[in-house]
């Protein structure tokens, strides 16, 4: 399977999964800034591909102030895959909750009062939102591993026949 086949298929996905009715922050970019990470050489294509997914769909609904914090935490999470090497429990809850931080961080830079009681408003606001954030990620970030996974032992029968 061709990498350009597959950086494709992951901003396709990523468009099409926003596009039709889900949970809000359940969505495929954490998987696919992880899968990025793992599975290019080029460090181009690693943060590329994640960051083109967002753009892409903020084209169509636009941007705003907290796009800054987003794509910002979506670089970080690419960082956080290459230092896994894996996508696995720990590497996707990091990744999780690296959004939270950095994302909620925005937030509560640009719509809630810049003490400690809206910091912590703004972060009690936000809890609803990071348990779709977790079940997003791991679902997301399991069928990418173990689709590409069984892609490739297909295509290496196939070879093998």
């Amino acid at each position: 399977m061709k990498k350009e086949y597959i950086i494709i298929g992951l901003i396709v996905l990523a468009i099409l999964t926003r596009l039709i009715p889900h949970p809000p922050n359940f969505a495929p970019i954490t998987g696919i800034a992880l899968f990025s990470a793992i599975n290019f050489n080029n460090t181009f294509f690693k943060f590329l591909v994640p960051l083109i997914s967002l753009v892409i769909f903020d084209l169509i609904i636009g941007f705003s102030l907290i796009n800054i914090f987003v794509y910002l935490s979506f670089i970080v999470i690419v960082l956080v895959g290459n230092h896994f090497r894996e996508i696995k429990l720990k590497s996707i809850l990091i990744s999780s909750v690296v959004f939270f931080i950095i994302s909620n961080f925005g937030v509560w830079l640009i719509g809630y009062p810049k003490t400690v009681s809206g910091f912590v408003m703004c972060y009690t606001a936000a809890i609803p939102f990071f348990i779709n954030t977790i079940l997003g990620d791991l679902f997301y970030s399991f069928l990418l591993k173990y689709t590409f996974n069984t892609s490739l032992k297909l295509n290496i029968t196939k070879t093998n026949h």
